[in-house]
């Protein structure tokens, strides 16, 4: 159906009932009859946790952020080109071996044969104090004079089989190390604007949630907002900007927006360019059936339809179109700058989603969901949807939400399923009295009972049954459906 005008409390209801919009063309698939069985999906943003692959995507942005060293590969969906600690993925006990293998080649010539000696006169505590004096001396000179001195116990080393080496410094977990590298690094510069010496933050204008306590894992916020070195190699902007010609800073990077556009759907989508016309770009994704709505309880942004641009160092690269809905951030589209793939936009932007709707659950309770359009099982490139966890799916005859990993094994053997395990359970919303349904006819309000003694084509009749079962009760009581 073709939406004029719609609350976004209504357009909350249609999407709860497996409906979405693209423009002002608002659009049900027909489940049980179409090939590719489209389900509606949500995920918990609040019981959000990020995958390791998800936390690669972030690592990689904030890598390339800090120093602009990344590696272009060849990414698509889902990440990566590694770096060594992405590749370890956690194992500890690697990286440790190798910040143990670079400290003991910068021990030196000398210190080597005092280790040498040390193992040959195993016993003698006046030569095993040599070569713990010259580990004093050497952190001494790595450390600076402003740092205390860390001895080191030196033994010999055991048998093979017999353990670990003794005459090694003892392991040390990475964060240690990093907090270590970071300290040397700050001490260096002098101070800065941050705090204890550290650089000023130069991260996007939102407030940094409080870190992870000791044992717990980092949250997303801890790794979208993580503060950058002054000296920072990029400056990354997400700004939120209302869908219309009326605000000035949407107005003004409609041009800029508009060329990413047509970049993106030329390269990714292979689109022709008289597809990709300003027309097109418009209708798609510059109007929005939704009015605005800033009531005082809701988000400071308030309710309708947003771009989300990501700046970097002045130029669109990435544009998220969203719904901001009373009880969800709703995900329409995303368009970005091919030469930024390797970034994997895709991944970070719905990452970023879900962040900004934590942010504004804050402030209103009962947004908390970040919706992400439609879940195809059986086509690769929409199932990635599925590993935004915990989610649910959309049943489609009752039009309740389901855990989605209750639903798997039932798409294992079906394209269509019902979700919803209980045989007597019905759709709730379903409309029960068609004759309250809302027609606007020759520019008057009627009820349909009213309106159908006027018509009496089986069609017409036919038309708007249907049009109120797919809507429901409540819409159907609301919203106005032009008949001409």
């Amino acid at each position: 159906m073709w939406a004029h005008s719609m609350t976004v409390q209504d357009y909350q209801d249609l999407v709860d009932r497996g409906w979405r919009r693209s423009g002002k063309y608002v659009y049900k698939p027909v489940m049980n009859q179409t090939c590719c069985p489209q389900y509606t999906i949500r995920c918990r943003s609040l019981q959000f946790q990020p995958s390791k692959s998800h936390k690669k995507v972030l690592k990689k942005m904030l890598k390339f952020l800090a120093n602009g060293e990344i590696s272009k590969g060849n990414c698509d969906d889902e990440p990566m080109e590694p770096s060594m600690e992405d590749a370890v993925a956690g194992d500890m006990a690697l990286i440790n071996k190798l910040d143990i293998q670079c400290d003991l080649k910068k021990l030196g010539d000398n210190l080597r044969e005092s280790l040498e000696r040390e193992e040959k006169t195993r016993g003698k505590s006046t030569e095993k104090e040599e070569p713990k004096a010259l580990i004093q001396s050497q952190e001494k000179k790595e450390l600076g004079s402003g740092e205390p001195s860390h001895s080191v116990e030196v033994h010999p080393a055991p048998k093979p089989g017999r353990g670990p080496d003794l005459s090694k410094p003892p392991c040390r977990k990475a964060k240690v190390i990093r907090r270590e590298k970071k300290r040397l690094k700050a001490a260096q510069q002098g101070p800065a604007g941050g705090p204890e010496g550290f650089p000023a933050p130069c991260a996007p204008p939102a407030p940094r949630p409080p870190k992870a306590k000791p044992g717990q894992p980092r949250s997303l916020e801890d790794f979208i907002f993580e503060s950058l070195p002054e000296n920072a190699s990029h400056k990354l902007e997400v700004r939120l900007v209302p869908v219309s010609f009326e605000d000035p800073e949407f107005k003004s990077s409609f041009s800029q927006s508009f060329s990413l556009y047509v970049k993106y759907q030329m390269a990714i989508h292979q689109d022709p360019p008289d597809e990709c016309g300003k027309t097109e770009f418009t209708g798609f994704l510059c109007t929005s059936p939704l009015e605005p709505e800033n009531p005082p309880n809701g988000p400071d942004c308030g309710y309708g339809s947003f771009h989300q641009q990501y700046w970097l160092d002045g130029k669109i690269i990435a544009v998220g179109v969203i719904d901001i809905l009373p009880y969800c951030v709703s995900s329409v589209y995303l368009y970005y700058d091919p030469d930024y793939s390797f970034l994997s936009l895709g991944v970070y932007s719905a990452l970023r989603e879900i962040a900004f709707t934590r942010q504004l659950h804050e402030k209103t309770p009962q947004l908390s969901y970040y919706y992400m359009g439609f879940y195809i099982h059986s086509c690769p490139k929409m199932k990635y949807k599925g590993h935004y966890r915990p989610s649910d799916l959309l049943c489609p005859e009752t039009y309740v939400w389901v855990p989605i990993e209750q639903c798997l094994p039932s798409l294992e053997n079906s394209k269509y399923c019902r979700f919803n395990q209980d045989p007597e359970a019905a759709d709730e919303g379903r409309c029960t009295d068609p004759d309250r349904l809302q027609v606007l006819y020759k520019k008057t309000v009627l009820p349909y009972g009213v309106f159908k003694k006027q018509q009496r084509s089986p069609a017409e009749e036919a038309a708007v049954l249907q049009y109120a079962r797919l809507v429901g009760q409540a819409c159907a009581q609301r919203m106005l459906l032009f008949r001409s």
